[in-house]
């Protein structure tokens, strides 16, 4: 690609310098001259990137912020208190005032709290990925259909010269009649 043509289709279309424009509207501008695609799938590419530390943490995120997690933990917790109050009553492992429990639950929230904020860090990336992405294609689009534009505009242009001619062309050849 030339810096010329490059320079000439930032100024034409984006009414803006190369300088001034920022790396998202010369990448669109690049495939635009390339003739190349700008859409891809996002989520894939995100996907592909990622470490299994941090596909542990969204899947942990997305199991702990469920109706079945938050259900079965009601149901554990039941069982728990059940176990050691009603039916193991001498013998409960952790009697009341349920101190093991206590400790479990406090381990259970100090480790799902920072592994949900990782994933909600990676779903902020995630959305500011695609957010560039719309961004891009949005760009493209609008580009191509200015430049659509300017092409039925020079088609009309070429039109109405030639409707003018031959209007001209009719009236001169009444005028020597």
């Amino acid at each position: 690609m030339s810096q010329d043509a490059f320079a000439s289709m930032a100024k034409q279309l984006l009414e803006a310098d190369e300088g001034e424009l920022r790396p998202h509207e010369k990448k669109v501008l690049e495939k635009i001259l390339k003739r190349l695609a700008i859409s891809r799938y996002i989520e894939k590419d995100y996907q592909e990137q990622s470490t299994f530390g941090q596909r542990v943490a969204d899947r942990v995120a997305e199991v702990g912020g469920s109706w079945t997690f938050i259900i079965g933990f009601f149901v554990f917790i039941f069982l728990w208190i059940s176990i050691n109050t009603f039916i193991l009553l001498d013998r409960a492992y952790d009697a009341y005032p349920f101190i093991l429990l206590n400790l479990a639950l406090s381990l259970l929230a100090a480790v799902q709290a920072p592994i949900i904020l990782m994933s909600q860090n990676r779903q902020a990336a995630r959305d500011r990925l695609a957010a560039e992405h719309d961004y891009e294609v949005n760009l493209k689009a609008e580009i191509e259909i200015a430049a659509l534009h300017e092409k039925l505009d020079q088609i009309l242009a070429n039109e109405l010269a030639i409707l003018c001619r031959q209007i001209k062309h009719e009236l001169q050849g009444e005028g020597r009649s």
